[in-house]
């Protein structure tokens, strides 16, 4: 096939050689973006055509064409040429083959840079999707299961104060008041001798800026929140009703009145005290909302909420992996409690459906037969 022109080769004279087009083609591996790029550039040419940069017609022809090339692919019968580079000169170059004139202008205010991580962000995007539905999929529903989510939010935790370290480690020394000096101080020295990535570039922002303590308090805020949930979970799971989780009595008290009671009451405080780390939070950033540039005497008062978060949520954090290492769970207790609430109903409608069914006939099906067992009082 003789070598056509390149989109790009207006200011070319010489095409390029077979070793450089084998060297720096895609085409084997990113035509996996096809429906990616058609979709991008459907809004790109929707979006020229509102802005008046391409006339209404063009548009539709535009729309009509990357319709029929992504039928083709999908179909079997898309060519795809090594010489047109990768999958968004293809489409682009076939659609010009369909349409004439108006394909080109769908590139109009924009680049391949910009395009090729569009359609690479999408695509992620919809495998992100696909991956957590084959996760789900897979995962059965067990204490071990239950109790690891908490680890991926304290993971998540952990990340989050990482970012907001780094985001933190610029230096203000130097700014001084809010101007700077006309001294000829040296910024990065000191940035550099106390472990900090760089000087804060603006000096007014310097002296102004608490960003970095609402999003530290943030981060407690929300680790304070998934201890909460773990709280919640235990105090409920070490009751009466449920008899799930056993403490020692070396994390847990007792009542006043009821001689028989044994609280875990070490759970019920980090509960407690995750609305304290929210409200130092929303001090913080109660403070911080009105405050013009650059330093406010206002901002004397950021330190306390800030003291008093860091202090909270370290406690909240050591008292639960001391109440967590020491605990039982009622296996037993737990077993009888699994056939309640006709638990394998959804496994038998799943059954149902691997054997030929439709979901929601399968769906109606098992609720008859649970409803016919709730009726008879038939055990699940």
């Amino acid at each position: 096939m003789e070598k056509e022109n390149k989109l790009w080769g207006g200011r070319f004279e010489q095409t390029v050689t077979d070793k450089v087009e084998k060297f720096t083609e895609s085409i084997s591996f990113d035509k996996e973006l096809y429906k990616h790029d058609i979709m991008g550039s459907k809004a790109h040419a929707s979006m020229l055509a509102k802005q008046g940069l391409i006339g209404e017609s063009d548009k539709d022809s535009i729309l009509k064409g990357l319709d029929e090339i992504q039928r083709k692919i999908e179909a079997g019968e898309f060519e795809w040429r090594e010489d047109r580079e990768d999958v968004h000169m293809n489409i682009e170059a076939t659609l010009t083959e369909m349409i004439g004139e108006p394909a080109k202008k769908l590139h109009t205010a924009r680049s391949r840079n910009d395009q090729v991580l569009t359609d690479f962000k999408l695509w992620c995007r919809d495998a992100i999707d696909r991956i957590a539905a084959s996760i789900k999929n897979l995962q059965p529903v067990l204490l071990p299961h239950l109790l690891l989510a908490y680890v991926e939010q304290l993971e998540r935790d952990a990340g989050r104060l990482l970012d907001c370290k780094l985001r933190m480690n610029f230096c203000p020394l130097g700014a001084c008041a809010l101007a700077g000096t006309g001294l000829p101080i040296d910024r990065f020295m000191t940035s550099e001798a106390l472990g900090f990535t760089a000087p804060m570039r603006n000096s007014i922002d310097a002296v102004s800026d608490r960003d970095f303590v609402m999003e530290f308090l943030s981060v407690n805020s929300i680790t304070a929140i998934h201890l909460s949930r773990l709280g919640e979970e235990w105090v409920l799971w070490a009751s009466e009703e449920f008899g799930f989780l056993i403490p020692s009595d070396s994390v847990s008290t007792g009542s006043s009145i009821m001689p028989q009671k044994k609280n875990p009451d070490p759970m019920e405080l980090v509960r407690g005290k995750s609305a304290r780390v929210i409200g130092d939070l929303v001090t913080l950033l109660t403070l911080c909302k009105g405050l013009p540039l650059a330093y406010n005497r206002d901002l004397q008062e950021d330190k306390e909420p800030v003291f008093d978060s860091v202090k909270t949520v370290v406690g909240m954090l050591e008292v639960s992996a001391e109440f967590a290492q020491n605990i039982t769970f009622n296996r037993e207790r737990i077993q009888k409690s699994l056939p309640a609430g006709h638990l394998d109903a959804t496994t038998l409608a799943d059954y149902l459906v691997n054997k030929g069914l439709p979901f929601r006939t399968a769906h109606e099906v098992v609720g008859t037969c649970v409803h016919l067992c709730v009726s008879r009082e038939l055990a699940a």
